[in-house]
């Protein structure tokens, strides 16, 4: 876990925003697998209120935009 620690706090820009990218990523895939599981739901009053489209849209906007600008700053160096 040290390592990991050290590695984080030693990183680049680049790095970081390669990392945060990631992890906006993930968390789209994470909302359109929710929206998919919402929409086949058997009963339509059990849909829920959260707007999984948005957030899967929004997810994924910023984190390719993170990772185009991860990617654009490693190929700088």
């Amino acid at each position: 876990m040290n390592a990991i620690a050290n590695h984080l706090l030693f990183a680049s820009e680049a790095e970081l925003v390669g990392l945060g990218g990631a992890a906006m990523l993930v968390m789209a895939v994470i909302a359109l697998w929710a929206e998919r599981r919402r929409a086949r739901t058997a009963r339509f009053d059990n849909v829920g209120w959260v707007p999984w489209t948005s957030i899967f849209v929004f997810c994924t906007m910023i984190g390719s935009a993170m990772m185009l600008l991860a990617i654009k700053s490693f190929a700088a160096v």
